[in-house]
């Protein structure tokens, strides 16, 4: 099977998991493509992933940098429409159907249902994201006191990301 098929259907599976979005699919994302498929490795992964991030756009903009950079435009191609493609289906579906059901109570329980699963899912990405770039305990105790601080203050999360982004180039840069 071609690397663009491939990807094409790689994407199209990891496009029905994410639940929570693109960032609670980034474990299985890093499994596929580094550790299955082996196309990247880990440290490649994590820096297109970053760039993927901080570039203007949704958070799915990392499966179209990951295929690009995989297999060029037709990798690009098929890993944007293996990803967005069958979750818009399904989403344009169970919407169809949550409209006739509003206001049933266990439509409402299953909702809540997935809150834990997709911070689950997402606090798996940060593990693994952290994993992959994180060079002794220093960074993963800055990247867990950040967290905390986002989470527990009323900071602008800009400013911890600007205090770490200093932090690390004080230390390693």
């Amino acid at each position: 099977m071609s690397v663009v098929l491939t990807l094409l259907l790689t994407f199209a599976t990891l496009s029905l998991l994410a639940v929570g979005g693109a960032n609670a699919i980034v474990p299985e994302m890093h499994r596929q493509i580094v550790e299955i498929h082996g196309w990247l490795d880990s440290a490649t992964f994590a820096q297109i992933y970053a760039l993927a991030q901080a570039a203007p756009g949704p958070n799915i903009l990392v499966a179209a940098a990951l295929g690009w950079v995989i297999a060029g435009v037709a990798g690009m191609a098929a890993a944007t429409i293996g990803i967005v493609g069958p979750a818009w289906v399904l989403a344009w579906w169970v919407a169809g159907i949550s409209e006739r059901l509003a206001g049933r109570p266990w439509l409402k329980a299953v909702r809540s249902g997935l809150v834990p699963i997709a911070v689950g899912l997402i606090l798996a990405s940060g593990l693994i994201m952290a994993e992959a770039v994180a060079v002794g305990a220093l960074p993963v105790a800055v990247a867990i006191f950040a967290t905390l601080l986002v989470w527990r203050t009323e900071w602008n999360p800009l400013w911890v990301l600007f205090a770490g982004g200093a932090a690390g180039l004080a230390l390693f840069g």
